[in-house]
């Protein structure tokens, strides 16, 4: 084969243009032309090489999360170019920047059949709608790409470019100043910004007279908050209001304030629930959350929005007034412009619920359990966390514990797959995050489940990868329950039904010893005096550490009140028909009923 440059050391080229540090993904016939010219060339991105292209995927959706720049994945045709679509709707539904390079067979064969050919333009067309393109010739490169990017960062959604293998393979064009004029030629460069909006004045003096007639304000921080957070706070002090965060709003507030009632939503803090449940106003800044029944009914709050999207206005919450813009500069403008006022009587019954709820938090990590109690191991693993550490969440019950027992602070940056809510997801974020930061510690709580879907596989990944790392941190802490826990307690809150072992059992599986045999560091945690002394041992270890912590899957899942009062006959009589099997559970959801109960009553 021939030396001359190609097309695919032209996608290579522009990949750098675009300070692409990272692209993730797995090899295949399709996509050799571009894995060669990143092994040929001395700058191209580093090759993070995944055990499957879903977990790639992952990576690229949380190297985006963790760094705010462009996640970028490639994968071959056929299975590859179809495993790929998780990891790209986790993207869609968080709003997170991805391109997708994705191989094709030859376009002598489109349309043949042939072996792994698919429509990937059909296949694509939901999870990539601002921009999906296929390359027909060499000559488009340059502004597919480019167009790409720009449209990624425009739209923080991702975005999947076709490369069939043939075009891969052509000469590529010859850029610069000396390209024709004429038609049919298309002249591009890899740049892009974008300005400072900010809201309206008049809507701005709306959304005031809004705030100023509030006497009980409460604000819903959404991921749209991560550049606000110091006018975020200022804010909610000068209003008196309670903050209640989205899941993907939680790493940017400050929890340690008297005024933060936590995370809102059905895995949410019951001070969230009362915050929401009691305003007479509410201000949303930079959130969609799908959580809609938690919200305060609608007519019972006057609303103000603030968003830089304005096709996000008046989405989950009829709202009177939009404030179309950046999080910190529509802040600073309502600060600078709402009157003081006592609002004593509700910042009182507002902190009085946050203490309340910390309260409540603390005790169930203390309610006695069988093996050990999941919350007192994310409250543990919190403990334990440096500040200058990175967090990756699966999706599970582990969600549940971090949003209920994980108080960190802003420093610490942690992401999970939230709208889509894919399982399988921890451990590739986790080594995404290392990828972006190597000389930072890393930490994943996960659930079994989770992990046996995913994890496993890229538990090689990890002990492939670490021996390069500047830091070797990453603990990994499995929440060993032998069940699917959130799926158990959804069939006995939501279906009035019994759990079905044969569908949510989870076969054992030694966490610790296989990390042993990968060459990294286990523990196995099975009571909770074992805990402390574990999670000092490895996050001072000289290699990654999994933390096989076995776990009760009978602690209760029990949505905060007044919601969870609603739901708390569902789930007895669901346990109920377990028999003898359910008595320790049932037992369990009565205690933490009662806490509740004897808290807000």
């Amino acid at each position: 084969m021939s030396t001359d440059r190609t097309v695919a050391d032209l996608v290579v080229e522009r990949l750098v243009a675009w300070d692409v540090e990272r692209i993730y993904g797995y090899a295949g016939d399709g996509n050799n032309p571009l894995l060669g010219a990143l092994r040929r060339s001395d700058i191209a991105p580093a090759f993070g090489r995944a055990r499957h292209e879903e977990s790639a995927a992952f990576m690229a959706v949380a190297d985006a999360k963790y760094s705010g720049a462009v996640g970028v994945v490639t994968s071959t045709q056929g299975p590859g170019a179809m495993h790929l679509i998780n990891g790209l709707y986790d993207a869609k539904l968080d709003s997170v920047p991805v391109v997708a390079l994705v191989a094709q067979q030859h376009t002598s064969v489109l349309g043949s059949g042939y072996q792994q050919e698919i429509n990937l333009g059909d296949v694509f067309s939901d999870v990539a709608g601002p921009y999906l393109q296929t390359v027909a010739s060499a000559e488009q490169v340059p502004l597919v790409l480019d167009r790409a990017f720009r449209s990624a960062l425009t739209h923080r959604t991702p975005v999947v470019v076709i490369l069939p293998h043939d075009v891969q393979n052509a000469p590529a064009p010859e850029l610069g100043d000396d390209l024709d004029q004429e038609h049919g030629v298309v002249v591009t460069a890899p740049e892009w910004t974008h300005g400072v909006t900010t809201p309206r004045d008049d809507d701005v003096a709306r959304a005031v007279d809004v705030l100023d007639a509030g006497e009980r304000i409460a604000i819903l921080a959404g991921r749209g908050a991560a550049g606000a957070q110091a006018e975020l706070m200022e804010l909610a002090d000068r209003l008196g209001a309670g903050v209640t965060m989205s899941l993907l709003g939680k790493p940017y507030v400050d929890e340690s304030s008297p005024l933060v009632g936590g995370t809102m939503g059905h895995l949410g803090t019951t001070a969230s629930a009362r915050i929401l449940q009691n305003c007479d106003t509410l201000l949303i800044v930079g959130s969609n959350d799908p959580w809609t029944e938690f919200y305060p009914k609608p007519g019972q709050a006057r609303a103000v929005q603030i968003d830089l999207d304005p096709v996000h206005l008046a989405n989950r919450y009829p709202i009177e007034v939009g404030l179309v813009g950046e999080a910190a500069h529509a802040l600073r403008e309502l600060l600078g412009r709402v009157a003081e006022k006592d609002r004593s009587a509700w910042r009182g019954d507002v902190e009085n619920w946050v203490r309340q709820w910390r309260e409540i938090s603390r005790e169930r990590s203390e309610v006695p359990a069988r093996g050990l109690n999941p919350e007192l191991v994310a409250r543990r693993l919190a403990d334990h966390i440096p500040h200058d550490a990175r967090l990756a969440v699966d999706v599970g019950s582990s969600v549940y514990h971090y949003v209920r027992q994980m108080d960190l602070p802003t420093s610490v940056p942690a992401h999970l797959s939230s709208t889509l809510a894919s399982m399988g997801c921890g451990i590739p974020y986790a080594i995404a995050a290392k990828a972006g930061a190597p000389a930072k510690p890393v930490a994943v709580l996960a659930g079994d489940g989770a992990v046996q879907m995913l994890g496993i596989n890229e538990l090689i990944t990890v002990a492939e990868a670490w021996p390069a790392w500047e830091d070797p941190t990453m603990v990994i802490v499995v929440l060993s329950n032998r069940d699917l826990a959130e799926v158990s307690w959804e069939q006995r809150e939501s279906e009035s039904q019994p759990r079905f072992a044969r569908s949510q059992e989870v076969p054992e599986f030694d966490m610790a010893a296989y990390a042993e045999l990968l060459g990294l560091r286990g523990i196995r945690v099975e009571e909770s005096d074992q805990l402390v002394p574990a999670l000092e041992e490895a996050f001072s270890a000289d290699r990654p550490t999994v933390i096989d912590a076995i776990t009760d899957p009978d602690v209760p899942l029990l949505p905060p009140f007044p919601h969870g009062r609603e739901m708390l006959e569902s789930m007895r009589t669901g346990l109920q028909a377990e028999g003898a099997a359910g008595e320790h559970a049932l037992e369990l959801l009565e205690t933490y009923a009662r806490m509740e109960e004897e808290r807000f009553t």
